[in-house]
């Protein structure tokens, strides 16, 4: 449960739709006309060949689509999972880390993406990236966009990350508040339009990477993975009601958050806080990684799951002090051999048996108030679950961390009240005050290689 509802000035610890949260308490008709139009469905799915029409998904994997951008010292790497890495670095900068209050210069070299055209014209858009940040080594990924009155934004960080967390680090990984150019905002790790219901949405956008490392190192960071989820999807406090059609149960180790309650201040203190890592972590087992004893020797030796401590030490996102940040979870699952990581919105419990089906399971992103979801027995503001099947009946089974203990944390919920509070935007919350939902958010993880039929199911929700 890492996500309050009401956005701050400084530091979004918000569900990740607050962004818009003033035009969701004054539009309930903003759904007509934010949904994408017929003509730019059709390109969609032809070009992405994606159910989801208000989601569009652009990434960067291939040799082809490396050699697509415009390198300034970068180079491409070849093999089994090409990525860019430093060739000849284009230049230093410096750069203050604010939160070890250290000056450093860095070498750099920069890759820039194409301007992706968006299929749907998109109120907020999320970066994922993938990437090997050996010691020394750190990436920063940004993005500049084209709205529809022809304005561009400023360059906006989307996150510096690097894979560490020595007490030795040259760099904390971090999100960056404050940016903002009157027409839109960062939210932690999401560009979204101030005013929705303004029409004005982002119809373009380019991505920048700048590859960093101390002077004179021979180490460098690989990116192999890298790009964003665009989405519009429309205000709503209610969702169709989807018909089963699977009854599928995927073997996924089971962890819960709240026995970690007090452990590592740090690094948010355990418990609700730690919902994401924890159902990072689940997945990330289930496609049989974990981490190394040598990785987990820092944990104190009585705590159980040693592992759990270890993923929301790695996902800790020092601006936002707390283990919830989108990408920065993807990009975690993506260092163990590989994986890969993806944030992106699905629109219907459908797409979630496509990938169930496929043994591919979803870490999803949902806000209810107690009453709205029976057997949970808590209500949040904000909180990731993992789907790992269904019922014959069509409900939800969930690996759910806010439980009590490892052994109870497979729950089964009500298809269509866990189907209402993961797919809406707007909810009442505990005072009756209209408040943001997530719309469906979810990360994947999945092979680098995936079978076939992972490919077919991934492709089927726009994942490629």
């Amino acid at each position: 449960m890492t996500r309050p509802e009401t956005p701050s000035p400084l530091s979004r610890r918000t569900v990740l739709a607050a962004a818009a949260g003033a035009a969701l308490a004054t539009t309930a008709m903003a759904g007509s006309a934010r949904a994408a139009t017929p003509a730019q469905q059709s390109a969609h799915a032809a070009r992405k060949g994606a159910v989801n029409r208000l989601v569009d998904n652009r990434t960067w994997t291939t040799s082809v689509d490396w050699r697509s951008g415009t390198a300034h010292g970068t180079r491409v790497v070849g093999g089994a999972r090409p990525g860019v890495t430093i060739g000849a670095p284009a230049g230093t900068t410096t750069y203050k880390d604010p939160h070890l209050n250290k000056t450093a210069e860095w070498e750099y070299a920069e890759w820039l993406s194409p301007v992706h055209a968006l299929s749907v014209p998109a109120t907020e858009v999320i970066a994922s990236w993938n990437a090997h940040t050996p010691k020394g080594t750190w990436i920063q990924i940004e993005l500049q966009g084209t709205y529809t009155d022809a304005a561009t934004t400023p360059w906006y960080v989307m996150g510096r990350w690097t894979a560490g967390d020595d007490k030795d680090a040259d760099i904390r990984r971090t999100s960056v508040d404050d940016q903002s150019d009157g027409k839109s905002s960062i939210w932690t790790d999401t560009f979204s339009i101030d005013d929705a219901a303004s029409g004005l949405r982002l119809v373009s956008y380019r991505l920048r990477l700048r590859l960093l490392r101390a002077p004179g190192s021979n180490a460098a960071p690989t990116v192999w993975r890298l790009g964003a989820m665009g989405s519009d999807v429309p205000d709503r406090f209610t969702v169709p009601a989807s018909t089963p059609g699977l009854a599928k149960e995927l073997k996924v180790p089971r962890y819960s958050q709240n026995i970690h309650v007090g452990q590592y201040p740090e690094y948010d203190n355990g418990g609700e806080a730690w919902c994401s890592p924890t159902s990072s972590q689940m997945i990330i087992e289930y496609w049989g990684r974990k981490p190394t004893p040598e990785q987990l020797a820092w944990v104190d030796p009585s705590y159980a799951d040693p592992q759990v401590c270890h993923a929301a030490r790695h996902t800790y996102d020092y601006q936002y002090e707390g283990c919830g940040n989108w990408p920065f979870n993807a990009a975690y699952a993506a260092t163990y051999k590989d994986l890969q990581g993806v944030v992106t919105r699905l629109s219907s419990l459908a797409d979630l048996e496509k990938l169930i089906a496929a043994g591919v399971p979803a870490i999803t992103s949902q806000s209810f108030l107690k009453e709205e979801l029976t057997g949970a027995g808590y209500g949040t503001s904000g909180h990731l679950m993992t789907v790992i099947g269904f019922t014959a009946d069509g409900d939800v089974i969930a690996n759910d961390p806010a439980s009590p203990s490892d052994a109870a944390v497979r729950r089964v919920y009500k298809r269509r009240e866990w189907e209402n509070i993961w797919l809406r935007t707007k909810r009442y919350n505990a005072t009756g005050k209209v408040v943001s939902g997530t719309g469906g958010v979810c990360y994947l993880y999945f092979p680098a290689h995936p079978t076939e039929k992972q490919r077919k199911a991934l492709a089927a929700v726009g994942v490629r």
